[in-house]
């Protein structure tokens, strides 16, 4: 077994390894740390999660001049949370070094502050193209004295279009220094600006970007429609039970949308995205690493980088566009040798997207279907065989369709005789108020088209503005913008208002949402029933209740 110490790293650093617990070096770092304490550049093509960071980061300490406060390693990387944790890692092996400085700089910060750090000297700068450039042209940061260069995620910042501010980073730097290119995949942009800026680079593999590790991460496709996707998503999240799930939307918008529907059924969730503050932000990935949330609502965007240990599932709730963003959205589970589940749901109209995916991972996506359930009974999501689709009925399944006559009535007698018709088959067979309270809003937002029933039903996921209230006889209060995790209480007023998470499983998929709501919520629902009820010319006594 290879240590740190053959690989040339010195007994100082040895022991910073040793404090962090960690003794063996992963694959990577097995292969980068000789030929980056040698000088040369390098081009590492591995996953995340297979310390990548430690690879670059012990080189660099082991390299750089303490006695000199300029900086002497830039690091880039796409994102802001990637940035701060590379600082965090960094500080980790320093601790003891009081004259090694490390310094992030990325958007969100307070500028002063940064100016304000920057003129006290930092050997090693992590930040993001934007800030770094913003830097560069107060003439705040000074990197004439560079000599070890990291891009971390280059793919992802090509993909996100940075490729341009890195080349202008790329260009203020010395040309005699050491460049370090760790990426995931390597597609033909990365591949270009590696041989416009790196002097002889060695290639280092350790795993194909093109070859998830099946092993760890089970992935599947459910087939859906656009009106039954948030359907499927609760009941996927009911039926897996997921420890720690990450749900990527395409938008902030249905980012926030999405994730205020999941609270609204009880869900430990939150949501990461670009309009966040960055201590906001901090607050929830703090929270979601202590496991005080269960899931997070995430844009691509704001996901990159993200390193958090125990994530079980992966829910690409709007599906990737490409292998390589696929690849990184699924990457965030079954970290290092860990085992996950990664689920996409995909309308007909994604099959291009699909198609894409399978060709760029060189493998065929496992295929199922969304059944919605009846009464009490949840949906489930079930395997199809090998080489079949049920996009050719439309993207769903069911066993049983308690709105037959619904779609019966309103095909021979108009609007107005279909939704009565569809009411009394409800009624009478009891598959509205059968449901449980999650199931009955899926149902009657999802199945019907997202029309809102009670107070108490997901809204469907639009990129269409948020409206300022919602209808219903008890009127959900706007949730705070707290700091704190939180979970819907199912308090006796019905209010919707929010609690910090109290501590416990995350194995029954919601928190105290089994229990019954009463009061006001409850009561203005009966009397919405009977009311409805009484229209329709039934005799009873529903209003009485």
């Amino acid at each position: 077994m290879v240590g740190f110490d053959k690989l040339g790293i010195l007994p100082e650093w040895n022991e910073a390894l040793r404090l962090q617990g960690i003794a063996v070096p992963t694959p990577v770092q097995e292969k980068s740390i000789p030929i980056l304490l040698q000088g040369s550049d390098i081009i590492a093509e591995a996953q995340t999660g297979t310390g990548k960071t430690f690879a670059f980061m012990l080189p660099i300490l082991q390299r750089l001049n303490a006695e000199d406060r300029s900086p002497q390693a830039l690091i880039v990387a796409p994102t802001r949370e990637l940035a701060l944790q590379i600082t965090t890692e960094a500080k980790k092996l320093t601790e003891s070094r009081e004259d090694i400085r490390v310094l992030a700089v990325y958007g969100g910060q307070d500028v002063e502050k940064q100016l304000h750090k920057l003129k006290g000297g930092a050997q090693i700068i992590i930040g993001t193209p934007g800030r770094l450039l913003d830097h560069l042209g107060r003439g705040t940061l000074v990197l004439d004295k560079v000599k070890m260069l990291v891009l971390d995620e280059a793919d992802q910042m090509l993909h996100m279009g940075f490729l341009n501010d890195v080349e202008m980073l790329i260009k203020a730097l010395p040309y005699k220094r050491q460049t370090m290119l760790f990426s995931a995949t390597m597609p033909a942009g990365i591949r270009k600006l590696a041989r416009a800026y790196m002097k002889e680079p060695v290639d280092v593999k350790v795993q194909s970007s093109n070859v998830i590790p099946v092993k760890q991460i089970r992935q599947l496709v459910v087939e859906v429609t656009d009106r039954t996707k948030q359907a499927a998503l609760i009941g996927a999240i009911e039926q897996y039970r997921p420890y720690l799930g990450i749900i990527f939307c395409r938008t902030k918008r249905r980012a926030s949308v999405l994730n205020e529907a999941l609270q609204d059924l009880g869900y430990a969730s939150d949501e990461l995205h670009g309009d966040l503050s960055q201590a906001k932000r901090e607050t929830v990935m703090k929270a979601f690493r202590n496991a005080k949330l269960q899931l997070l609502v995430a844009t691509d965007v704001a996901a990159r980088g993200l390193d958090v240990e125990g994530v079980t599932h992966v829910f690409n709730y709007d599906i990737p566009h490409d292998a390589e963003s696929y690849i990184h959205r699924i990457g965030r589970t079954g970290r290092a040798g860990g085992k996950g589940l990664a689920i996409t749901f995909a309308a007909q109209k994604d099959k291009p997207e699909i198609a894409k995916i399978e060709e760029g991972t060189e493998q065929r996506l496992d295929r199922a279907v969304w059944q919605s359930g009846v009464a009490d009974e949840p949906g489930t999501i079930e395997k199809l065989a090998h080489g079949t689709s049920s996009w050719g009925s439309g993207g769903e399944t069911r066993r049983v369709r308690p709105d037959a006559k619904r779609d019966a009535s309103r095909a021979g007698g108009g609007r107005s005789g279909g939704r009565s018709g569809s009411r009394k088959s409800e009624d009478s067979s009891g598959n509205g108020r059968g449901r449980s309270r999650g199931q009955q809003s899926a149902f009657y937002d999802l199945e019907r088209g997202g029309s809102k029933r009670s107070s108490e039903s997901v809204r469907q996921v639009s990129d269409k503005p948020r409206s300022s209230g919602r209808s219903g006889g008890s009127t959900g209060q706007k949730r705070a913008d707290s700091d704190r995790p939180w979970r819907a209480s199912e308090g006796a007023t019905g209010t919707g208002s929010k609690s910090r998470s109290s501590s416990g499983s995350y194995g029954s998929g919601r928190s105290s949402q089994s229990s019954s709501r009463s009061g006001s919520s409850s009561q203005s629902r009966d009397n919405r029933r009977s009311s409805s009820s009484s229209d329709r010319g039934r005799s009873g006594g529903r209003r009485g209740r």
